[in-house]
């Protein structure tokens, strides 16, 4: 199996859960991956890593559940991560990149703390099976 069919296979059989889990991973290395760019003042590689971690960014905004309460909570602060991930990129500010790979890293590692917990309380509960 070719990496790309692993990648596309692992995509399709994830939970909702995992698969926010891979948004904020991919956020996370784009981020980087743009770092790197402004280090080395590649402009094009920077603005190209830039967008795909907003276009994740905007993904995790629209699949939020507003039934949740903390999901009216998370929309302002990842409107906020896209707004800088914006600047940092109009001004080249690795610093910026930084915070926001902060925040992001920060909602990933709760996000695999809370499907750890869930695994814990399905199989608790016997996963009904």
């Amino acid at each position: 199996m070719s990496i790309k069919a692993y990648q596309n296979n692992s995509v399709e059989t994830a939970s909702p859960g995992e698969l926010t889990l891979m948004l904020y991973n991919g956020c996370i290395k784009f981020i980087k991956a743009a770092r790197k760019a402004v280090e080395n003042k590649e402009i094009e590689a920077k603005n190209t890593n830039i967008q795909k971690a907003q276009a994740i960014v905007r993904e995790l905004m629209v699949t939020v559940n507003t039934e949740f309460k903390v999901s009216n909570e998370l929309l302002p602060l990842y409107d906020y991560m896209n707004r800088r991930l914006m600047e940092a990129n109009i001004q080249n500010d690795g610093k910026i990149l930084e915070e926001v790979q902060g925040l992001a890293t920060e909602f990933r590692d709760t996000w695999k703390e809370v499907l750890k917990e869930s695994r814990k309380a399905q199989h608790a509960a016997g996963d009904g099976v």
